[in-house]
């Protein structure tokens, strides 16, 4: 009798605004390796899942949709400075992402490891789902500079403002087992591909046993 596959091996990735764990996902993605965009998804999720654009409407009212679609501009305006609204929000949207990346795993059950890429793997309690977590981290100002260029739409204090609400650096670093500094002094080709060596090596290894 054939033994089961193992798992793959789940993989978090996650940093403040700015740090960059979307390009360095994106390394990953080079290297074959499937990653799962959560916050990418939840925008899509808002849009195209009828439930919870259901629980949107009913929770938010007739401003939550737009054309059927997900009232972006409202709900970026609503979170923007109102916790409570915020965290109503992410009761909706975060379980739907759960169970929507629970498909995508099946979906690559031959693969060794999986990413999953989100903001919020920590705050919203989704990394205990996971084997490890890789936090990406940058300087302040760092983070702001590329803020700003990649959304021209916002403003140095809105951007300081976001960071302020986020987990502290300090905080994040206790739960992640792998720390990558995104800060430009090295080479964050060369970090993934070492470290995505190790771990094929070693779950080569665990399977083998």
């Amino acid at each position: 009798m054939e033994a089961p596959r193992a798992k793959p091996f789940l993989l978090g990735i996650t940093g403040g605004i700015g740090a960059g764990k979307s390009t360095i996902s994106k390394v990953f993605e080079i290297l074959e390796v499937p990653v799962y965009y959560a916050d990418q998804q939840a925008s899509w999720l808002m849009d195209n899942d009828e439930g919870v654009r259901d629980l949107l409407l009913g929770s938010f009212g007739k401003d939550a949709l737009k054309d059927g679609k997900a009232n972006k501009e409202f709900f970026r305006n609503l979170v923007f400075e109102n916790e409570a609204e915020r965290k109503k929000l992410n009761g909706i949207v975060h379980p739907a992402v759960g169970r929507d990346f629970k498909d995508w795993v099946d979906s690559y059950s031959d693969s060794p490891y999986l990413l999953k890429e989100a903001a919020l793997l920590i705050e919203s309690g989704s990394y205990k789902e996971l084997d490890m977590l890789i936090g990406v981290f940058a300087p302040r100002d760092e983070r702001i500079k590329r803020v700003l260029r990649r959304d021209t739409f916002r403003r140095e204090e809105d951007v300081i403002k976001i960071i302020s609400r986020q987990m502290p650096e300090e905080e994040m670093r206790k739960f992640c087992q792998f720390q990558i500094e995104n800060d430009g002094t090295k080479s964050i080709l060369e970090e993934v591909l070492n470290f995505d060596k190790s771990l094929k090596e070693h779950l080569a290894e665990k399977n083998s046993v």
